[in-house]
């Protein structure tokens, strides 16, 4: 089925996002994107839980970011987005501005960890609001230490999506058995792409 997707490239959005979209899969190993399959996936999934503020962890050259933007250009929602170098980032920061060019996004550069902590701090002192929706695909061994940040800035009923879940599974060993065991979340692996794991946060 995935192939077949592939092949296929159904059109979703406008010509300039889906020529955008078609020169960034060219480099999909080297920048180590989401195939299109995932990537609508992803995009389905905010929709259906009509969020309005989402994390990614992760940027690259921004080809899952532009799918995020165009979800959250129909939720009216707003993308914060991390990502650890700079000439990736650059490169995502360009084509959103292209692609989605009304929709907030708020690109941070540094250490996932770093930012994660600088954020909660910003939530606690009220800064910002928490996230409704998490989107990970960093460093995979640092998937857990990510998560114990994540459970305290995210809403009730939020959704995390951790990508590679499969293709590398003994890095994320650690993050998949926390959630399928911490019980105030519900989680399923999805074998789609590289593998992802949704977590839906339950209200206590």
């Amino acid at each position: 089925m995935g192939a077949d997707i592939q092949k296929l490239k159904i059109p979703y959005f406008d010509s300039k996002t889906e020529e955008i979209l078609s020169e960034l899969e060219k480099t999909q190993k080297d920048f180590w994107n989401l195939d299109r399959e995932s990537a609508n996936f992803l995009n389905t999934l905010i929709q259906i839980n009509n969020s309005k503020s989402v994390l990614e962890i992760g940027t690259s050259n921004g080809y899952s970011g532009i799918w995020i933007l165009k979800a959250l250009e129909k939720t009216k929602g707003k993308l914060t987005t991390i990502e650890f170098w700079e000439k990736r980032q650059s490169i995502a920061r360009k084509n959103f501005e292209i692609c989605c060019p009304n929709v907030p996004a708020e690109a941070k550069i540094g250490s996932a960890i770093v930012i994660l902590e600088d954020i909660k701090d910003e939530i606690q002192n009220k800064k910002r609001n928490k996230f409704d929706f998490v989107f990970i695909d960093a460093n995979k061994k640092e998937y857990i230490e990510y998560f114990k940040i994540i459970d305290t800035i995210t809403t009730d009923n939020a959704v995390i999506v951790a990508d590679n879940i499969l293709s590398h599974y003994e890095k994320t060993k650690e993050y998949i058995q926390e959630l399928f065991n911490n019980n105030n979340y519900q989680s399923q692996i999805i074998d789609i792409g590289a593998g992802m794991m949704i977590s839906k946060k339950l209200i206590q």
